[in-house]
């Protein structure tokens, strides 16, 4: 009879797991520095930024590092912020957000990705028309009618454009620059969100399923894996079991 992984090895995968997290939000943290100003109070994007990094539990020397460099330190003025369009398996669009210092590195990675995984790289605006950026808050109302209809009453009083309620999750909807405002209000409500931040939504969202479904999801953990991705947007609409 086998041995499952060892509680070392399990460890070291959850390690790197972190490692590859925290890659992430460092690149965020510097290209938000270098969009902006190096001030948090003064640039809500980097604020977003270092919010996440201190849910993941960063330290604070690590985000000051990556604001620094975004500053132009340590080669930060190297980084660039990309997006990459594409098709993935069964006809679904993806947008594949990037940071990065190496262009030709990401773009060969990216498109080595979806190729290897049934999917294929698109020319800018290829896909982009079929989602909307908007900002975004998840509340876990688990289907509770009173819960919900906090929910909408606070996010109404926020000034917050839709609320839809859906898989015991209350999901607020507002424009990109409405985002913060949002945020705070619905936080003195006493409401604290599952998940917040400003993205792509899908305007229509394509049904898959079974070995589709499967590649897609292949396709979806590899592209996510990539150290240089930072999000990636789907429009597809998998199976409760396995979205």
């Amino acid at each position: 009879m086998g041995r499952g992984p060892s509680i070392e090895g399990r460890k070291n995968a959850e390690d790197a797991k972190r490692a590859r997290v925290f890659t992430k939000l460092i690149r965020e943290i510097t290209v938000a520095t270098r969009a902006g100003v190096a001030d948090p109070a003064l640039n809500p994007r980097l604020r977003a930024a270092v919010d996440k990094a201190l849910a993941a539990n960063m330290s604070k020397d690590t985000i000051e590092r990556a604001i620094k460099r975004g500053s132009g330190a340590d080669g930060g003025a190297d980084m660039q912020e990309l997006r990459y369009e594409g098709y993935g398996p069964g006809g679904v669009a993806l947008i594949i957000e990037c940071f990065t210092d190496n262009p030709t590195r990401t773009v060969a990675d990216v498109r080595h990705a979806l190729t290897k995984h049934g999917g294929n790289l698109g020319t800018s605006g290829s896909v982009a028309f079929q989602f909307t950026r908007c900002g975004e808050l998840v509340f876990p109302t688990r289907g509770d009618a009173a819960a919900e209809e906090k929910v909408l009453e606070a996010a109404l009083d926020a000034g917050a454009d839709d609320v839809i309620n859906e898989g015991g999750e209350s999901t607020v909807l507002c424009a990109p620059e409405a985002f913060e405002a949002v945020q705070q209000k619905l936080a003195a409500a006493g409401l604290q969100a599952e998940h917040a931040g400003v993205g792509m939504r899908p305007n229509n969202r394509v049904a898959v399923a079974g070995e589709t479904a499967e590649a897609l999801l292949d396709l979806l953990e590899k592209l996510q894996g990539l150290d240089d991705v930072s999000e990636v947007y789907h429009n597809a609409d998998l199976p409760a079991e396995q979205a």
